[in-house]
């Protein structure tokens, strides 16, 4: 079984949603949480000047100016083999430590399935 079939729907379901911002916006990450009311927040990496955010980053700030309170989970569709501790430290601030992140590849299958720290 793979890491992905493992996951329950609505993990998958941020899966899906972290790809496709990915492929739909052509940037390097797409990442989706999802808050303790089970809305979800879509964001793609931001790249500008004077502004670099991951695109998890991104995401957790979107649920955080929408009024979310916590997150459930999070996902990240990248090319990186591993997830940055700084993504991981804004996923615990909002949700907690041992908050789920998954980690897939462009392929949408899950590689690393960590803990917020």
């Amino acid at each position: 079984m793979t890491e992905s079939a493992a996951l329950d729907a609505e993990d998958r379901k941020i899966v899906t949603l972290a790809r496709s911002a990915r492929a739909r916006n052509g940037v390097a990450e797409g990442a989706a949480v999802r808050d303790e009311t089970g809305r979800t927040y879509v964001a793609g990496t931001v790249s500008l000047p004077s502004l670099s955010l991951s695109a998890l980053r991104t995401a957790v700030a979107m649920a955080v100016a929408s009024g979310a309170e916590s997150l459930e989970a999070a996902a990240v569709v990248s090319s990186s083999e591993e997830l940055s501790a700084d993504d991981l430290s804004a996923v615990a601030d909002l949700g907690g430590a041992g908050t789920p992140v998954f980690l897939a590849g462009p392929d949408g299958e899950v590689r690393v399935r960590a803990q917020a720290n």
